[in-house]
């Protein structure tokens, strides 16, 4: 072999782990209950914000996790798999049902979700570093909606929240944390005005409802149906970016 060659070759191996080292990395978790994927940040700090990725019902990790690589440089992005298994490759937070019209629930799944997520949080410093006040969550569908129990219920865990095409529950609104403990929580909603999955007016009542706690979400609308297309990618990952904690 030419010494060129080796050369070549060696600078793909050392390209090749290098991209890899800050993109795909499958967890082998040993102290968290959820299994998750991990893009470390590329810009290197101590103690990176962290982003946690939640897909919706029948989803998975990946789902989310594919535009991982497009996400700000500086966070350390965790994409969650939900701990419900509906098939190969399909998991969710809890069942719901949509046989009346309109979502039902299973409320103790849905709030053993909850826990899960704040235990997950903080058994993530055990694996990952990152900075425990700056940690953001980022859901679809029903990953929108753990995003809204988490943070609403247990805000000093989390700094803030987009919600794409969720809902806020009914159920943990009894559960919500004061209005003083709630007062630095960032919210970033988008839903598409042709949603036929979860209906438009759920996002629109969630920001009624969360006006009334003195939040101030940021709030988009699209025309468009149940989904995450590129325009609610480029809204979110700008507001990721301008409301990180300088």
């Amino acid at each position: 072999m030419s010494l060129n060659k080796s050369v070549w070759i060696s600078i793909g191996i050392l390209i090749s782990i290098s991209i890899f080292s800050f993109t795909i990395m499958n967890s082998d978790t040993k102290n968290t209950k959820l299994h998750y994927l991990l893009r470390q940040p590329k810009i290197k700090t101590e103690n990176p914000p962290l982003l946690i990725l939640l897909h919706g019902v029948g989803g998975n990790e990946q789902n989310l996790f594919s535009f991982a690589r497009n996400l700000p440089d500086n966070f350390v992005v965790i994409s969650a798999r939900g701990p419900l298994t509906f098939g190969a490759n399909s998991f969710a937070w809890f069942e719901v049902d949509f046989s009346t019209g309109k979502p039902q629930i299973n409320e103790q799944q849905a709030e053993n979700a909850r826990k899960m997520l704040i235990d997950f949080i903080e058994d993530l410093k055990t694996e990952i570093s990152f900075d425990p006040k700056q940690v953001y969550l980022m859901g679809f569908s029903q990953g929108g909606i753990m995003s809204y129990s988490v943070a609403l219920t247990a805000p000093e865990k989390v700094s803030g929240i987009a919600v794409m095409s969720g809902r806020l529950l009914p159920e943990i609104k009894p559960f919500i944390a004061d209005d003083k403990r709630l007062e630095k929580l960032k919210i970033f909603i988008s839903h598409g005005k042709q949603d036929a999955v979860l209906n438009y007016q759920y996002a629109v009542d969630a920001l009624d409802f969360l006006k009334t706690k003195k939040l101030n979400p940021e709030f988009h609308s699209y025309e468009d149906g149940h989904t995450v297309n590129q325009q609610m990618f480029d809204d979110v990952n700008h507001w990721l970016k301008t409301n990180l904690i300088q």
